[in-house]
């Protein structure tokens, strides 16, 4: 029954395939190493919508990566800005340079599995779609999909399962074709079974309550985090640094401060800027000063797109701004 689905899977891929930037079109050559690999680390945590102009920016900029490899930490960085997720830049980064060094990526998921930032799924990912490994890359789309096809909730068990279930000498097609089923159709809420060429195969659809599959993780409750920084501007430049090479928003442009405490700094902030993270939550306090007091440099105002800063301060800057404008807390 599974294998007759995963044709029915296929079928339904080669005249519905989302066309993408990165993806080859069904039954045409395989992708090249390059665009899957910098579309599956881009795609962490990230929407397809938010990724593509950012993807076809790197293209126009890096078209290979050994142009990538060439290119100062500084650039990438900068480039990587409001991508979020920093620590996957900084992988990219050390990747790149590893697969410059060695000639060209590796063509097995072991190999790529050594490679710095490739987790198994990415690894997986590679394997099959740009050298045709029958590798079985699970992330959240085609997991639901699994579980709902063989009405398992216990996640564990939806990996063997997608084992059994994959085609061999198809897995690049058939994983982009339960991830296209993931995100169109078979979606975590609202799924339309009535519209999925698996509806007469799946368990969950069967038994109505497809919602159910997987089960959900229980979401566990952020600390609140507070931190300091200065807010030094003249005219219309402002004095920007850059963090830690290590750590959270490494390498990243910044506001200058202290690092980030669990404890309210006793402080008189112009503003206050809450961000989320994944893992926490923080109160920026952006607090005047008058001088410079670390390493840095001015950075014009109109040129803070270019600049390179993440979110956290490329919106923290606005509520100051917003607060000089205003004789009151921007938040």
């Amino acid at each position: 029954m599974h294998a007759k689905a995963a044709d029915r899977l296929l079928h339904h891929y080669s005249n519905h395939a989302r066309v993408l930037p990165w993806r080859a079109p069904p039954g045409q050559a395989r992708q090249e190493p390059y665009k899957v690999w910098l579309s599956e680390v881009m795609l962490q945590q990230t929407t397809v919508a938010t990724v593509t102009p950012r993807f076809l920016r790197f293209l126009e900029r890096w078209p290979t990566v050994d142009a990538l490899a060439a290119a100062s930490d500084e650039e990438i960085l900068a480039e990587w800005a409001g991508l979020g997720y920093y620590a996957r830049a900084r992988n990219l980064i050390s990747c790149a340079r590893v697969i410059a060094e060695r000639g060209g990526f590796p063509g097995s998921e072991a190999e790529l599995r050594q490679l710095p930032g490739l987790g198994a799924y990415t690894a997986a990912a590679v394997a099959a779609i740009a050298f045709g490994a029958d590798a079985v890359p699970i992330d959240t789309n085609v997991e639901r999909v699994v579980a709902r096809v063989f009405g398992l909730t216990d996640r564990a068990e939806v990996t063997e399962a997608a084992r059994t279930w994959w085609p061999a000498g198809r897995a690049g097609d058939f994983a982009q074709a339960c991830m296209d089923l993931g995100a169109s159709i078979c979606r975590p809420r609202q799924p339309l079974c009535q519209s999925c060429p698996l509806k007469d195969d799946c368990r969950a659809a069967k038994l109505g309550t497809a919602h159910a599959f997987p089960a959900r993780k229980l979401k566990k409750a952020r600390p609140h985090r507070f931190g300091l920084a200065w807010w030094i501007r003249q005219g219309d430049h402002v004095w920007l640094t850059r963090r830690p090479a290590q750590g959270l928003l490494g390498g990243m442009a910044a506001l200058p401060g202290p690092e980030w405490g669990d404890e309210r700094p006793s402080a008189n902030p112009l503003a206050i800027h809450r961000h989320g993270f994944t893992h926490f939550t923080l109160d920026l306090m952006l607090v005047p000063r008058t001088e410079p007091t670390e390493e840095g440099w001015w950075q014009a105002l109109k040129g803070l797109a270019d600049a390179g800063l993440p979110t956290l301060y490329r919106r923290a800057i606005e509520c100051a701004l917003a607060a000089e404008r205003e004789p009151r807390l921007a938040a």
